[in-house]
C-alpha cells in the first residue's frame, strides 16, 4: 500500500458494535489531528442492514465523547475495495472474508486493526454477547488502534511532502 491515505473502512461481522465504534472514534481522532478523511464501517454479513449501531456500543462510545450520529450498519460491497485506501478489519475471521471478497489488485489495502495499536493483543473482540465491561475492553483496544493509524497517515502525509 503506496500513498496517502483519504479514505478508511472500518470492518467487522456485521457492522454493529466494533466496526461502527471505530468509526466514531477515527472519526473525531482525525478531526483532532486535522485529517481530511472519508471514514466509514461496514460488516462481512448484512445482519443488521439500516439498524443504527448497538446502544451498548453507543452508550460507552458517547460516555468517552464520541458521536454516532449518521451511523447505520450496512454490508460491505465490491466498490468498497476500489473506494476506500484502507480497508481495516477487527480481527482474523473478518480479515479472511475481506481476503477472499477483495480483487487481487486491492489485496494490499487489507489490514488488521490492531497491528497500529503496539499492543500484544491482535484482535478486537466482538463484545456483542457480553457485558459493559466487554464494551469497555473494546473501546480501548479501538482508541489505541486509532492512534497508531492516525500516526501511521500522518507519517504518509509527511513523506509525501
Amino acid at each position: 500500500m503506496a500513498g496517502t491515505i483519504r479514505s478508511v473502512l472500518f470492518v467487522c461481522l456485521g457492522n454493529i458494535c466494533r466496526s461502527p465504534s471505530a468509526e466514531a472514534v477515527f472519526r473525531k481522532k482525525a478531526k483532532e489531528k486535522g485529517l481530511l478523511l472519508k471514514i466509514d464501517s461496514a460488516g462481512t454479513q448484512g445482519y443488521h442492514v439500516g439498524a443504527p449501531p448497538d446502544e451498548r456500543s453507543v452508550s460507552v462510545g458517547e460516555a468517552r465523547g464520541y458521536d454516532f450520529d449518521g451511523i447505520s450498519c450496512r454490508k460491505i460491497s465490491k466498490q468498497d475495495f476500489h473506494d476506500f485506501d484502507i480497508l481495516i478489519a477487527m480481527d482474523e475471521m473478518n480479515l479472511r472474508g475481506l481476503q477472499s471478497e477483495c480483487p487481487e489488485e486491492y489485496q494490499d489495502k487489507i489490514k488488521l486493526f490492531m497491528s497500529f495499536s503496539g499492543l500484544e493483543e491482535e484482535i478486537i473482540p466482538d463484545p456483542y454477547y457480553g457485558g459493559k465491561k466487554g464494551f469497555e475492553y473494546v473501546l480501548d483496544l479501538i482508541e489505541s488502534s486509532a492512534d497508531g493509524l492516525i500516526e501511521h497517515i500522518s507519517a504518509l502525509i509527511v513523506l509525501e511532502d
